[in-house]
């Protein structure tokens, strides 16, 4: 754990008052465990569930294949949906409707499935180029099917503790052909003693689209639009798969700039093969360091801090990103993706944003990469694949 005192050093070299100094110390602290060493790398019990999906949606399609898996994708984008009593029964009780009216897709073909590898286990992707299609995914599966706006710079969501009524019902049927009671008093008993275990009913997947990342045009960063949908939509994949990591692995998922850094570096790597700061400020706002461009991504995770330490803030996240472009090289330089994927989430996410924006950035990188390197070396690495 960094000396709070060192960290309060930096945050004063980039003036920050004793006010700005302990709200930073709160924003900036580092959640991460790195003591876990349960054989995490195996897949979760949701993904078996999910290649039957996969395997199902290569005959029907996608849509088709869902619309028979998730309830939500009965159930049509309507204001009010939600409250009705058809839907109540349906996604808190598991209760099929007996119609089967669901969401319109203006391209339902286009809505692709993937089970990709990463370094945690395989996750769930569903991922779509038309962005009416991706919002109606979105408010299906995250916003209770109704039809509440969404932000045109949002191109990927990570759905985390999703209740799937149809791994319920699945078990429901195998708990039935192993007990001589089966009876609904039964399952009401037995379903009660399911709640508790999450893992066997809950799962997570990313919903993605190819839009412009962070709504920066092609023509910002030299790119012709095709190629910047393209890797637009591996930015977001690597980025949400990085959140996966950190909380499956390590245990946190936070709205914070550390977590935005560490994604984002992850998702321009994973695109392109080397970081780009001019990139990630863009995307942030800060491309016109030391103006701020109001509405820029780094208000969406300002949380409460100040109005001061939120131009703190500003300055860190724009020294971080350059130190990372510039002392960072190491973490790409790893041939073998699966290590090198983990090598750099366990280096970065032992780091501050302090020690990451400090004129001892290099030597911090070096320590965390020699840590994160002795713990990869422990620990097997799964094969992306």
């Amino acid at each position: 754990m960094t000396d709070p005192s060192y960290r309060a050093s930096v945050l004063a070299a980039f003036d920050a008052g004793p006010a700005e100094v302990e709200e930073l110390l709160v924003y900036n602290e580092n959640p991460f465990d790195h003591r876990c060493r349960d054989a995490v790398l195996d897949d979760e019990p949701f993904v078996r569930a999910w290649r039957v999906y996969a395997d199902e949606a290569v005959r029907e399609g996608v849509v088709g294949c869902l619309r028979r898996r998730l309830v939500q994708l009965r159930f049509p984008i309507r204001k009010g949906i939600s409250e009705t009593e058809a839907y109540r029964l349906a996604t808190r009780r598991g209760v099929w409707p007996d119609t089967d009216e669901g969401p319109a897709f203006e391209d339902p073909a286009g809505v692709r499935l993937r089970l990709h590898p990463t370094p945690a286990g395989h996750v769930p992707v569903l991922a779509t180029e038309n962005r009416a299609d991706f919002v109606t995914l979105v408010r299906a599966l995250t916003r209770r099917n109704e039809p509440v706006p969404l932000p045109e710079a949002m191109g990927a969501a990570m759905v985390v503790g999703y209740n799937n009524w149809d791994r319920i019902r699945a078990y429901r049927e195998a708990w039935a052909g192993r007990v001589s009671d089966a009876s609904e008093a039964a399952w009401r008993q037995e379903f009660r003693r399911l709640i508790p275990q999450k893992e066997k009913y809950q799962d997570r997947f990313v919903l993605l689209s190819d839009g412009p990342y962070s709504a920066v045009p092609a023509e910002r960063l030299g790119l012709d639009e095709r190629t910047w949908r393209q890797l637009s939509l591996v930015i977001r994949r690597e980025h949400e798969c990085a959140h996966y990591y950190t909380r499956r692995v390590l245990g946190a998922m936070r709205n914070n700039m550390l977590d935005e850094l560490i994604a984002d570096y992850m998702g321009i790597t994973g695109a392109i093969g080397v970081y780009r700061a001019d990139w990630f400020l863009r995307f942030v706002g800060l491309e016109a360091y030391p103006v701020y461009r109001v509405g820029g991504r780094l208000e969406n995770y300002r949380g409460g801090l100040s109005d001061r330490a939120f131009r703190v803030l500003q300055a860190l996240v724009y020294h971080a990103a350059c130190n990372l472009e510039r002392y960072g090289s190491v973490l790409t330089a790893v041939s073998d993706e699966a290590r090198r994927i983990t090598l750099a989430l366990q280096t970065l996410t032992r780091l501050t944003l302090e020690e990451l924006a400090s004129k001892d950035a290099a030597d911090h990188l070096e320590r965390a990469y020699a840590e994160a390197a002795a713990a990869v070396l422990m620990e097997p690495v799964q094969a992306l694949a």
